[in-house]
């Protein structure tokens, strides 16, 4: 699950991938019609990695949030924020995360979670991590030094191809001596 480059813009709907960096700010991509503008420090610019839920303890990540909703929901979207009742909006967080707090979490902020988890379940950006082993690297990576002897076979291939072609002048092209 990576939202490392999915940014939230204060006073805009919806959220925004970063395509890359201006002189002034970045250029995003919205998530939902695809357009894309410059955004600037002004907008007030906020990365889903930064943002946290109020827990009784220490905060947690939205990753993790949308981490257990995804483990939750076995991969698929939760629930829909809009025609949902506070009720049900606060029993489903809290089934996701037992210990969120109640009084600083508003239902607001609820819908919002949940609006941006089923829209970015809807992009694409929400699939499982594939399991890595002690070392740090994915159990299910392919083994890339098999794959580059192949390609480098094929280059050599090539080249004999090249090499057996008859020799032959390209019109227009002069060699000036000096090279």
């Amino acid at each position: 699950m990576d939202i490392s480059n999915v940014i939230s813009m204060t006073g805009m709907p919806g959220l925004y991938k970063v395509i890359a960096q201006s002189k002034g700010g970045v250029i995003v991509e919205s998530l939902i019609d695809k357009k894309r503008f410059p955004a600037y420090a002004s907008n007030r610019i906020s990365t889903l990695e930064d943002i946290s839920i109020y827990t009784t303890g220490d905060d947690l990540p939205l990753k993790e949030v949308y981490q257990k909703i995804f483990e939750k929901e076995n991969g698929g979207l939760c629930i829909d924020p809009k025609a949902s009742d506070e009720k049900a909006l606060r029993a489903y967080i809290e089934s996701v995360v037992p210990a969120y707090d109640k009084e600083r979490v508003h239902i607001s902020d609820l819908r919002k979670l949940f609006t941006w988890y089923n829209l970015l379940h809807g992009t694409g950006h929400l699939v499982a991590e594939a399991p890595k082993d002690e070392d740090g690297k994915d159990k299910l990576s392919i083994d890339k030094s098999n794959l580059n002897t192949t390609h480098k076979n094929e280059v050599v291939k090539k080249q004999d191809l090249k090499s057996n072609a008859p020799n032959v002048k390209a019109a227009g092209i002069r060699k000036s001596g000096l090279a």
